[in-house]
């Protein structure tokens, strides 16, 4: 199981894990060696998920979900395969989970008073300043 949050875990039948030729560093082996994981996962098909934790994911993510409804997670920053899938799967659980939190509802506030008339004293003293300048400069 790969535990999301304090609610959710998915098990890991249902991610699939692909392997492909890497282009980070590897060496000799870069040209030979599958080192790169793309995990998968379905999200419209989870059984584990809610139908409203679809519509989260699916409304969050979408432009990391494939019109097949999989969410895909690519690492290649390692130079194994298994460092790799660990990767993969760490990025998908904070993806996941950032997506399922819910976010606070922002409450309106008002700007005070004295603000306000803070910002209205220093607008009216650079316009003073202003037609002092332009009437020193008619002056000379």
């Amino acid at each position: 199981m790969i535990r999301i949050d304090d609610e959710l875990a998915i098990p890991e039948e249902e991610l699939s894990f692909s392997a492909s030729r890497s282009g980070g560093p590897g060496g000799q082996n870069v040209n030979k060696v599958e080192t790169r994981v793309t995990l998968r996962f379905d999200v419209a098909g989870s059984p584990s998920l809610s139908q409203r934790q679809r519509e989260l994911l699916r409304e969050r993510l979408a432009s990391r979900i494939s019109r097949a409804g999989l969410l895909q997670v690519t690492a290649q920053r390692h130079r194994t395969q298994a460092a790799n899938r660990e990767a993969a799967t760490e990025r998908f659980v904070e993806l996941v989970a950032d997506a399922l939190r819910e976010s606070e509802v922002r409450r309106r506030t008002r700007v005070p008073r004295a603000a306000r008339e803070r910002r209205l004293q220093t607008k009216a003293l650079r316009g003073r300043r202003k037609r002092e300048r332009a009437a020193s400069v008619s002056r000379e």
